[in-house]
């Protein structure tokens, strides 16, 4: 079974609030859908828009004429005695999407038309597109409240034109009102009256029933179906493109001809365009829809891939991903180790799941980039002593006045506080500390000669800050490392293991 994609991300998409392509974005957005993906139809436009809309659609049609896609591009038009049909003309088109109305109630209200009258004009409008030498496909505007409410004006109407020379009847849930149920029943209803017609489904996204509902005209015998690329439309959207696709090749075990490989590539870019971002959660081009967070699902995964099903990430030239926080397991750990080319002994990577599952506790996001570095942080610092613990620390940043801290420390099992000032907070930290080794402790305490912060590639504001921090201790040099979303936390952190690192030291 085969079921023609129309994409109208030029068109219907563009009606999401605040979105408008330029002409380069749309010529560049038509030579994906049409290069990249193949998809068979687009449509680009409704005429008669405005003069700038005039020219990109005049330089997206010339490139179809020189590449040879000019039958696949597509044109909204209007029933207003030839004007559109003059514009698509005048634009090098040759298809021309007429709308016409698909509802009692549009008909009598909006165009304060009889249906006699209505279905006289649509006549005049399909004649005068083919004297012009466009094809002429037809949107029964409101269709599915026109089935629900006034049937049979809807079937006097198909009566009317089901012998005009139209290539394709376009149904529209131009409300979104529709449910798969009734969409099964609607669209069944119009192929077993009409049939050897050629029904095209147009889904609106209201109750988030789009898919579903494309589903449902596909299962009711409509030969195609309409979409967006990441679901962009008016309100709440249209039928997405990728989730169309999937839903048409498994559930269906149809056949589209469209290139899923390049659907997530797609994706982005128009995102980039449109300014729309993609939840991270939506299904096949959602940056998230392929990790596994629960360490018992990648567990599984080694254990003849349990928990996957037949949306493989590769179709879609992704990658399966496993999370890295506290639900993570052993197992997840496992698998982006694996990633990375980094062989650990199982106690080890025991130590590395408990500072990620630590890290994770924080609500701080880890990502595989940041495992390196956490794998180096507590393999360096596995066999240190711990005989110094901070209790707690404050530290106050205000405009105006120098920062101040104050530190509670137990060394040796005695607890100690001290409060200083400094030039930064770090700072200000350090000399509370240095106060109680030197004050109190008369002890010897290390210089910094050295301070260095890494964020792994590609971290974000929220990534995890690696510091290094390298000191001189009664001439030795000691080099320690802290890991914390919070660079002041990590310096801290570097700064408790140079303490313990210094009770190994016999000077």
């Amino acid at each position: 079974m085969y079921v023609e994609i129309m994409d109208t991300t030029l068109r219907d998409g563009e009606q999401t609030s605040g979105v408008s392509f330029s002409t380069s974005e749309k010529l560049a957005i038509t030579r994906l859908l049409l290069l990249d993906l193949h998809v068979p139809r687009i449509e680009i436009a409704s005429a008669r828009v405005s003069d700038g809309e005039r020219e990109t659609v005049k330089k997206v049609c010339a490139w179809a004429q020189r590449t040879g896609n000019l039958d696949a591009i597509e044109v909204l038009g209007f029933l207003d005695n030839g004007r559109s049909i003059e514009w698509i003309k005048d634009v090098g088109g040759h298809v021309i999407n007429l709308l016409a109305k698909g509802s009692e109630k549009h008909c009598r209200l909006q165009l304060k038309q009889t249906p006699q009258e209505h279905f006289a004009a649509i006549s005049r409008e399909v004649e005068a597109a083919k004297k012009a030498g466009m094809e002429v496909n037809i949107y029964l505007e409101d269709w599915s409240n026109g089935m629900r409410h006034s049937p049979d004006y809807v079937f006097q109407l198909m009566d009317h034109i089901k012998t005009l020379p139209i290539k394709r009847f376009m149904l529209p849930d131009t409300l979104g009102i529709l449910n798969p149920y009734d969409t099964l029943a609607y669209v069944h209803r119009m192929v077993a009256r009409y049939p050897g017609l050629h029904f095209d489904f147009h889904a609106h996204n209201d109750y988030d029933l789009a898919t579903a509902n494309v589903f449902a005209a596909v299962k009711g015998g409509a030969s195609g179906v309409h979409c967006t690329i990441n679901g962009l439309g008016e309100r709440a959207g249209n039928a997405t493109l990728s989730s169309t696709l999937t839903v048409i090749h498994d559930q269906l075990k149809g056949t589209t001809n469209v290139d899923e490989s390049k659907i997530n590539k797609v994706s982005h870019i128009v995102a980039s365009f449109s300014g729309i971002t993609v939840p991270p959660n939506k299904p096949i081009i959602g940056d998230s829809v392929f990790t596994q967070c629960a360490g018992v699902h990648a567990d599984g995964d080694n254990k003849s891939q349990l928990y996957y099903n037949d949306l493989l990430p590769e179709r879609f030239g992704r990658e399966r991903e496993y999370a890295l926080g506290k639900t993570s397991g052993k197992a997840n750990i496992r698998k982006n180790l694996e990633a990375l080319g980094i062989e650990i002994s199982e106690e080890d990577v025991k130590r590395v799941t408990d500072r990620i599952i630590e890290l994770g506790d924080k609500k701080e996001i880890v990502t595989q980039g940041d495992l390196p570095f956490i794998v180096a942080d507590v393999l360096k610092h596995a066999s240190l002593p711990s005989k110094v613990r901070i209790v707690n620390y404050a530290l106050n940043l205000s405009q105006g006045l120098r920062p101040t801290a104050t530190v509670k420390l137990i060394i040796d099992g005695a607890e100690f506080q001290e409060s200083a000032v400094g030039d930064g907070q770090f700072d200000a930290f350090m000399r509370a500390v240095r106060n109680i080794y030197r004050g109190k402790l008369q002890r010897p305490f290390p210089t910094l000669t050295n301070y260095s912060v890494n964020i792994p590639p590609g971290g974000k504001t929220d990534a995890l800050v690696h510091t290094t921090i390298t000191w001189n201790y009664e001439g030795n040099i000691l080099k320690t490392r802290g890991l914390d979303a919070d660079q002041t936390e990590a310096a801290i952190q570097a700064t408790l293991k140079m303490l313990n690192l210094m009770e190994g030291y016999d000077i």
